[in-house]
């Protein structure tokens, strides 16, 4: 069955963001947005924004046909916690469990933008934190919709963003928050970037219930964060190690 309630969040960025869509269309959203320099609040948030939408669209974990998460790239301890979350809700509820690539959900918000103005491609772009950016591309293909993926998963420096965009070839519209963290940048390589409060920067796990829809659950343990790089306290530790 692929018609069912899908319950999906993302915890790969600072926000927090729940959605759960309906076999007729229906759709309810939550999000937490942390105020800029405070930390994200993924473990206090998540699971009250998870029962706010199902209590709004009436509808109980047994009635969910599957859950989706966003298994990233993005910060390690927000991908442990939406991932370790997600793992327990599937399996106390018995319902199935996929993981959705939070740059191609970002991709795929943005197409009706990427149509709209033309752009051959589109750069999901998040802010990796160290002086980099995760990023994934995907074309545009001759329907409209969301084709093969050009490039990434992959944690770029300015020089190898700059040379990566160059080498694509195609106009481009690049969202996300690292799109914004990396704009001179980005333009400079001929990106276009949308303006800074754009509501298409954020991460919607609306489109994550639209990919979830097309995959097949699997065992909730194989369900695994796209980590992408060792996280700070493993380099720390490494890097303590040589001395």
């Amino acid at each position: 069955m692929k018609d069912g309630w899908i319950l999906a969040f993302d915890t790969a960025t600072r926000a927090t963001a729940v959605a759960l869509a309906g076999p007729d269309g229906a759709r309810f959203e939550a999000r937490d947005d942390p105020p800029a320099g405070e930390r994200p609040r993924h473990a206090a948030k998540l699971l009250p924004l998870c029962a706010d939408v199902l209590d709004r669209g009436g509808v109980s974990f047994a009635e969910l046909e599957r859950i989706a998460v966003g298994i990233g790239p993005g910060t390690f301890t927000g991908l442990r916690i939406g991932v370790a979350t997600a793992r327990a809700l599937a399996c106390a509820s018995q319902v199935g469990l996929v993981g959705v690539s939070t740059l191609q959900s970002m991709a795929l918000a943005a197409l009706p933008e990427l149509t709209r103005s033309g752009h051959e491609a589109v750069l999901a772009v998040l802010d990796a934190r160290r002086g980099e950016v995760f990023i994934g591309v995907w074309l545009r293909d001759e329907l409209g919709r969301l084709g093969r993926p050009l490039v990434g998963p992959v944690a770029l420096g300015p020089q190898d963003l700059r040379d990566e965009v160059a080498r694509l070839g195609v106009s481009a519209l690049a969202v996300g928050e690292g799109a914004i963290a990396f704009r001179e940048v980005l333009e400079r390589s001929g990106a276009f970037v949308p303006e800074d409060g754009s509501l298409i920067h954020r991460v919607s796990a609306a489109s994550h219930c639209r990919i979830a829809r097309d995959l097949e659950p699997s065992d909730p343990g194989r369900v695994q964060p796209e980590y992408l790089r060792l996280p700070d306290a493993e380099l720390a530790r490494r890097a303590a190690g040589k001395q």
